[in-house]
C-alpha cells in the first residue's frame, strides 16, 4: 500500500519524521534571528486585517524556509532511492501540506477580522455610536477578499489532491497486478485489487486531508488560543488554572476521543468480517453464472444468512456508538459557552473578542477531536487495510492474519 507509491526503504518514514522535527526546531529556534539579520519586521504588534495577512515578513520568510527544506529532503531521496512515483509522493505531499497550511491561515485571517468587525457592530448598536458606514463596508470588503482567497485555495487543493490520490491508487494497482500469480488464490483477490484499492484511495483522500488539516490547525490556532487565554481568568467548578482555554480544549477533546474509541472498539473487526461475508456471497453468485452446480438455493441461503447476521451485529454496535457520539457532539456545541459563563457575566470581554475566542476554541477543539469526527471513516479504513494487508503477508511469505484464516463470524 505504501511502498508502491513512496520510496521503498525502511528509512523513509523515520527520515521524514526526523527531518520534520529538525525543520520545526530550526524554524522556531532561529527564524527570529534570521529575520533580524535580514532586516525583516517579524511579530507584528497587531494582526494584519485582510489579504495583507499573507504577505507579512513572517510569511515571506516561512515560504522561503519551507521551500528550501522540501527541496533538500526531496533531492536526498531522488538521489539515494529513486522511485517511479517520487515526484508525486514526495513533492506532491509537500504541496498538500503547504496548501492545507495556507487554507488554515485563511481561517486565522478570518478570525483576526472577527474582532474589529463585531466590536464595530457592538459600537454601532450602542447609543451615540461613532461607527461609520464606511468602516463597516471596509471591513466587509476585507472579508470578501479573504473569502475569495479561500475559494481559490480550496478548489486548487481539492483538484490536486484528487489527482494525487488516483496516482497512489495507480501505484497500488500496478504493484498488486504485477504479483497477480501469487495473490490470485486469496479469497476475493479480484475485489481487493479493484474495489479495495479504490476504497483505500477514496478514504485516504477524505481522511488524509482531514488529518493534515487538523495538524495544521493546531499549529496555526494554538498560539491564538494561548494569547486569548489571558482574557479568561477562571473556569466553572475548577476555578483559576493556568491557560484555562488551552487546558479545557485538550481535556475535553481527550475525553471525547477516549470515550468513542472505547465505545467503538468492536466496529473495525465487524466491518472487516462484513466485507468477507459479502465477498463470499458475491463469489458464489458469480460462479453460478457459468456452472449450474454452483449457487444452489441452500448454499445461497446459508451464505446470505452469514451476511444478515453480521449486518445485525453491525446495526447493534453502531446503535450505542451513535448514541454516545451524538451525546458528545451536542454537549460539544455548548461546552465553550459553559466555560465562558463567568467571564461573560463579569463583562471582561467584548462581543468581538467573544467571537474570536469561540472560533479559536472550536478550531483547536475540532482538531484535537479528529478521531471523534472521523471514527466511522477510520473504521472503514481499518477494514480495508486488513484486507490489503493479506496481500502483503502472502507476498512476504508471512503468516496470514488470524482474522483471514478463521471462518468464525462471531
Amino acid at each position: 500500500m505504501f511502498k508502491s507509491f513512496f520510496p521503498d526503504s525502511r528509512w523513509f518514514l523515520p527520515s521524514l519524521i526526523a527531518w520534520v522535527v529538525i525543520c520545526c526546531a530550526g524554524w522556531y529556534g532561529l527564524h527570529t534571528q534570521v529575520g533580524a539579520y535580514l532586516g525583516l519586521k517579524l511579530a507584528q504588534p497587531e494582526p494584519v486585517i485582510g489579504l495583507g495577512h499573507f504577505v507579512t515578513d513572517d510569511f515571506l520568510l516561512f515560504y522561503t524556509y519551507y521551500a528550501v527544506c522540501v527541496a533538500l529532503f526531496a533531492l536526498f531521496w531522488f538521489k539515494f532511492k529513486p522511485s517511479e512515483w517520487q515526484s508525486w509522493s514526495i513533492l506532491g505531499s509537500a504541496y498538500i501540506l503547504f496548501s492545507t497550511y495556507y487554507t488554515v491561515q485563511v481561517s486565522v485571517a478570518i478570525n483576526n477580522w472577527r474582532r474589529p468587525f463585531f466590536d464595530a457592530v457592538q459600537g454601532a448598536l450602542s447609543p451615540n455610536s461613532k461607527v461609520t458606514v464606511e468602516q463597516l463596508n471596509g471591513l466587509l470588503l476585507d472579508f470578501a477578499h479573504i473569502a475569495f482567497m479561500a475559494i481559490v485555495v480550496f478548489v486548487i487543493t481539492s483538484f490536486f489532491v484528487s489527482h494525487y490520490i488516483f496516482r497512489w491508487r495507480t501505484a497500488m494497482n500496478n504493484y498488486y497486478t504485477s504479483h497477480w500469480k501469487v495473490v490470485r488464490n486469496i479469497e476475493g483477490a479480484s475485489q481487493r485489487v479493484q474495489e479495495d484499492t479504490m476504497r483505500f484511495a477514496k478514504i485516504m483522500e477524505d481522511l488524509g486531508t482531514k488529518m493534515v488539516d487538523a495538524i495544521m490547525t493546531l499549529f496555526a490556532f494554538l498560539p491564538v488560543l494561548l494569547a486569548l487565554s489571558e482574557y479568561v481568568t477562571e473556569l466553572p467548578i475548577v476555578g483559576k488554572i493556568p491557560l484555562p482555554l488551552f487546558t479545557a480544549a485538550i481535556a475535553w477533546s481527550l475525553f471525547g476521543t477516549t470515550l468513542l474509541a472505547l465505545v467503538g472498539i468492536h466496529l473495525p473487526g465487524l466491518e472487516f468480517k462484513n466485507q468477507r461475508v459479502e465477498a463470499a456471497y458475491r463469489k458464489e453468485l458469480v460462479y453460478g453464472e457459468d456452472d449450474t452446480e454452483r449457487a444452489q438455493p441452500a448454499t445461497l441461503k446459508e451464505l446470505f444468512n452469514n451476511v444478515r447476521k453480521n449486518y445485525f451485529r453491525l446495526y447493534f454496535h453502531y446503535m450505542y456508538f451513535n448514541v454516545a457520539r451524538s451525546l458528545f457532539i451536542q454537549a460539544d456545541n455548548i461546552f465553550v459557552y459553559v466555560i465562558l459563563v463567568p467571564t461573560i457575566v463579569a463583562g471582561k470581554i467584548t462581543f468581538g473578542l467573544l467571537q474570536q475566542i469561540l472560533t479559536a476554541f472550536n478550531q483547536v477543539s475540532n482538531a484535537f477531536q479528529y478521531l471523534v469526527n472521523s471514527w466511522t471513516t477510520i473504521v472503514e479504513l481499518l477494514s480495508v487495510y486488513k484486507r490489503l494487508r493479506t496481500f502483503e503477508a502472502v507476498l512476504k511469505q508471512e503468516t496470514i492474519p488470524t482474522i483471514e484464516a478463521s471462518d468464525n463470524q462471531t
